[in-house]
């Protein structure tokens, strides 16, 4: 046979809700962090990913034309052609 101690159960229930109340501060401070970082980062005016790849294949393409340039500098140095002129007279 079983007797209820009443001291008990309240001291059960006073556990389990400091618990309850323990794990929901700590949801609460996660959250509250997590918005407080958010809100610095998007301060902070950084480039998206997207911006970042958009500028890396921008660059990509310029180096490109750059070296294509400088070789046709390098072709008409080499021919002794003036910039410029498409028959060698000026």
């Amino acid at each position: 046979m079983q007797t209820r101690n009443p001291i008990l159960d309240d001291l059960s229930k006073l556990a389990a809700g400091a618990a309850g109340a323990a794990q929901a501060a700590s949801e609460d401070a996660k959250t509250l962090f997590r918005s407080g970082a958010d809100r610095i980062i998007a301060d902070m005016d950084l480039a998206s990913r997207e911006e970042v790849a958009a500028l890396k294949d921008s660059l990509a393409a310029a180096l490109a034309r750059i070296d294509s340039l400088e070789k046709q500098v390098e072709t008409l140095q080499k021919s002794g052609k003036k910039p410029g002129s498409s028959d060698g007279k000026v």
